[in-house]
């Protein structure tokens, strides 16, 4: 492949799409500057990430596998590095990423998530009847009244958070979310907020009561489970990703009908279904831009480079969804293609275990949300909307819609 200079990425993430066209161009497999002078490679082709997410040749564990790390070349001066010193299943490899996944994996077996089903109904009515008591006219900004708080707080109550300590534990997910933060705040942020979640599970220690943290608790003391740490990095990733993606992903749909509005009418016409509308956002929208980390732990070939061993590899999962060598006009959202395959939700063994709770709140809030505000509009010109202020996830800062909720029945 022809010899390239690497992308830089911008922290700030402005240009999602723009920037992986310009990784695109260097080939499916592409050198990328990371935040800090750092090297590593980006997956954009649909094929190639395929291969990568189930190769056992590329690990999640810096601490074994990215050579530089070990060797004391990246510090705590490396604005990623909560992405490093995490210790849950996205820092794992092989049989520990095996140990880590089972206890929670079992939360989310799809009997168990049918069951959430009247928790997810209920948050989602609570939020707009809040909604609906708003000024008619108001601008509201539908990401922040609605896309968040529905899966903050139905991944909060199975995980057994009290409603005083939400704000501060879900903050964990945004500070690794946010690529602009210096070095130094994000070693702060980190070891502050590692400490309260470890008080938090020595509070379940202490009161377990029927939530998913107590069960790890008693699992752990029972010499079967997993380490306070590895608890604490376990409550992390669920928590963060059990709120981030799916805010974004619902944002990213509710964008993509308003400014799409015969996508809509087919789905009110029952032409397309809900599912439909969210299998080619995450194709064509995926709510996680950019995934840190995996690391090559031998040189592998592919997509015509050489990834050396302990080289960095990021996912793109927004520029995967949209391989033109396996979708045709990839860029154009469209609900009746017949073919939305992504991998937005990773694939095989690091498939993401809250893929059906994501999708089931997904659904629930996009028919309810449409339902209960048939003529939702947007409050601004989509053009004057801003990305979310990082590299990591795909999504707009916030959404600002009328509700225009209608009037009561014979009015």
């Amino acid at each position: 492949m022809e010899e390239r200079c690497p992308v830089a990425l911008d922290p700030a993430g402005t240009d999602i799409h723009g920037e992986a066209a310009r990784i695109r161009a260097h080939g499916p497999v592409a050198k990328i500057e990371l935040p800090g002078g750092v090297f590593a490679w980006s997956i954009t082709g649909y094929a190639e990430a395929r291969q990568v997410l189930g190769d056992h040749r590329f690990s999640k564990d810096p601490r074994k596998h990215w050579v530089d790390f070990v060797e004391g070349r990246i510090g705590e001066d490396f604005p990623l590095i909560g992405w490093v010193l995490m210790d849950n299943l996205t820092t794992s490899h092989g049989s520990d990423h095996t140990r880590l996944r089972k206890p929670c994996a079992q939360a989310f077996t799809p009997r168990r998530v049918e069951a959430l089903r009247p928790n997810v109904e209920s948050v989602a009515a609570k939020l707009l009847d809040e909604l609906s008591a708003l000024p008619p006219g108001e601008a509201v900004d539908i990401k922040d009244r609605f896309a968040h708080p529905l899966p903050a707080s139905v991944i909060c109550d199975l995980f057994g958070i009290p409603e005083e300590f939400r704000r501060d534990f879900l903050r964990g997910g945004e500070i690794n979310a946010d690529t602009t933060t210096s070095p130094e705040e994000a070693a702060a942020n980190f070891e502050r907020w590692h400490q309260e979640m470890l008080d938090f599970v020595e509070s379940k220690r202490r009161e377990p009561a029927d939530d998913l943290t107590s069960d790890l608790v008693r699992a752990s003391d029972s010499g079967a489970g997993l380490t306070d740490d590895e608890m604490v990095g376990t409550l992390h990733i669920m928590l963060a990703t059990g709120t981030e993606p799916v805010k974004n992903l619902i944002a990213n749909a509710v964008l993509l009908l308003l400014t799409h509005p015969e996508q809509l009418a087919l789905v009110k016409s029952g032409e397309r279904s809900w599912s439909d509308v969210l299998d080619e956002t995450l194709r064509v929208q995926a709510p996680v831009a950019h995934l840190p980390f995996r690391f090559a732990v031998e040189d592998v070939e592919l997509g015509g480079v050489t990834i050396a061993k302990g080289d960095p590899v990021l996912m793109h999962f927004a520029a995967i969804g949209r391989d033109p060598q396996l979708h045709e006009n990839a860029d154009v959202f469209d609900i009746a293609r017949p073919d939305k395959e992504n991998l937005s939700f990773g694939q095989g063994i690091y498939r993401c275990i809250g893929r059906p709770l994501a999708l089931l709140e997904a659904e629930t809030a996009l028919a309810a949300l449409f339902e209960r505000f048939p003529d939702l509009s947007l409050a601004v010109p989509a053009a004057e909307l801003s990305p979310q202020v990082t590299f990591i996830m795909n999504g707009i800062g916030s959404l600002p819609v009328h509700l225009k909720t209608p009037g009561p029945a014979g009015a």
